[in-house]
């Protein structure tokens, strides 16, 4: 358990996860030279990834310029388009004109101003996006995030990615290895070896032998070889949390290659989940989440094609195959044991919604790259600061994703009834919702300096599913209002010149295609 160098990182999975994390350790780690750390990605060919995670955080552009992968790149290789934020369809009422927006962008004038206390006093029927930001307009409209002038990663407005998470892996695997050094084997493990003292000594390999390293990262996905099954790390469920355990996906053309593709993820609420619909350059990525207690395989299947008929035609419709992907809501108790981390699916996962599985994996990769231990001396030392981390994001992604449900006020199913239902909520999301009776969310309900979800996230979904804050006794001073209706202003001005001058999503991408991008 001594002080040489970590210097052998072993990666066990590819996919995302893998990838991500072996590309940014490679990048910020110089293994190129012959000091540097080096790093081993272990994957089997017997292993297919999940790959329906096509909907990304906007942290991932500074985390793919980090890795040093071209934005024109990831476009042409990824069949990636932007994304803008959510729009989360019947989740209120269900009805048809039931819908808000959870947009990228932080409400115009958020640092300086309470927009929400005079927006709730003066509203006029406008949703609290669309009185505080432009970017709802932009996304109903399909317009894109920036122009062809706009240089790579930089935006006009805040921006992330749909993309194919396959092609992903493959780029990040083909950059990983040809420019970063990363030593990529191909073969199934079939043990684990211990040091005396219980650490992870290798992974023993059917065809390459022992692979010995000094640090492992377990990114094999649900199965957790390391974290869970060779260590028996605890699974914590979150099952009486959050209902749904299974997904089903497919492939969904568009009518002709003209057609609009949507700037933002589209979520459907139905009787027992949701439907997500992810516009990418040449197709549409649907699927439909819902919880088997409420819900069987066959039911699901029929809503989800109905879903789809909407946009294609029937004989099109039939012929779509689908993909059945089944879950357990939760996460691990500890994320770092011993010289282990888990990222990705080894670590856990709640449900698609809002790309948090993803925003983990970055966050987990960016934390272990910016502090790497030198030595085994100090591992336990960052393993512990990891961890406590680790919690509290996924504490905060439980309470978030939950918020979605419990406000609202649909009551023609169990599945919404049971989710009202207080006891299936978290004390700090019963402690949160009664204090923000009172008072909006604020810097100061969210601790950190890296919150996953800041806390104009929280108000857009909070105040798009009709949550109301009472104005304080002492009332609004007239002052604040009108500064508050001074920035709403100018965000309706800028608005309408974004507007004017945006390209559509579909039109931004072709160019991008064609002409690639400006570097920075």
């Amino acid at each position: 358990m001594g002080a040489d160098p970590i210097q052998n990182i072993v990666i066990l999975g590819g996919g995302s996860a893998g990838w991500l994390t072996a590309g940014l350790i490679a990048a910020e780690h110089n293994t190129s030279s012959n000091q540097g750390i080096k790093v081993t990605l272990i994957e089997s060919a017997n292993v297919p990834t999940i790959g329906v995670g096509e909907g990304t955080w906007p942290s991932m552009r500074n985390t793919l310029q980090r890795i040093g992968i071209s934005e024109t790149e990831l476009f042409r290789e990824c069949d990636a388009a932007f994304k803008q934020g959510a729009k989360f369809a019947k989740w209120v009422t269900g009805a048809e004109d039931d819908f808000y927006y959870h947009p990228l962008v932080l409400p115009h004038g958020f640092n300086d101003s309470d927009l929400v206390s005079p927006w709730l006093q003066q509203n006029h029927g406008m949703s609290f996006a669309d009185a505080v930001c432009c970017q709802s307009h932009i996304c109903e409209r399909g317009l894109a995030p920036k122009q062809i002038t706009t240089p790579e990663y930089a935006s006009v407005a805040n921006y992330a990615y749909h993309l194919d998470a396959v092609k992903l892996g493959i780029l990040l695997h083909k950059h990983c290895t040809q420019k970063l050094q990363v030593n990529h084997i191909v073969d199934h493990v079939i043990d684990v070896t211990s040091t005396e003292q219980g650490d992870i000594k290798g992974l023993m390999t059917q065809q390459h032998g022992e692979i010995e390293g000094d640090l492992f990262v377990d990114c094999s996905g649900l199965t957790s070889l390391l974290l869970g099954q060779h260590f028996n790390i605890p699974f914590i469920s979150k099952k009486e949390t959050f209902f749904n355990d299974t997904a089903i996906a497919m492939h969904v053309p568009y009518p002709n290659e003209e057609a609009p593709i949507a700037s933002h993820t589209i979520s459907t609420a139905h009787s027992a989940g949701w439907i997500w619909d992810i516009g990418l350059p040449t197709r549409k990525g649907v699927g439909i989440v819902f919880a088997s207690d409420y819900m069987d395989d066959d039911s699901a299947e029929n809503a989800l094609r109905e879903y789809v008929r909407a946009s294609v035609d029937a004989e099109t419709e039939k012929n779509l195959s689908c993909r059945k992907i089944s879950f357990d809501p939760g996460h691990r108790k500890t994320f770092w044991h011993r010289n282990c981390v888990g990222i990705g699916l080894s670590a856990g996962f709640l449900e698609p919604l809002e790309a948090s599985a993803l925003v983990l994996v970055e966050q987990s990769a960016s934390m272990l790259v910016n502090d790497l231990p030198a030595n085994r001396q100090v591992m336990d030392v960052i393993a512990k600061r990891f961890n406590t981390r680790l919690q509290y994001y996924w504490d905060t992604i439980v309470d978030f994703l939950k918020l979605h449900y419990v406000l609202t006020k649909r009551t023609d199913s169990q599945y919404w009834l049971d989710h009202c239902d207080r006891k299936t909520w978290s004390d700090t999301l019963n402690e949160s919702l009664a204090l923000w009776k009172t008072q909006i969310p604020n810097k100061y309900d969210f601790p950190l300096r890296e919150e996953m979800f800041p806390e104009a996230s929280w108000q857009y979904v909070l105040y798009g599913m009709g949550f109301k804050t009472n104005p304080p006794a002492s009332g609004l001073k007239a002052d604040k209002i009108e500064k508050a209706n001074q920035y709403m202003r100018e965000s309706a001005q800028l608005t309408q010149r974004y507007i004017k001058a945006l390209p559509t999503n579909r039109d931004l991408i072709k160019k991008i295609m064609q002409y690639g991008m400006q570097k920075v």
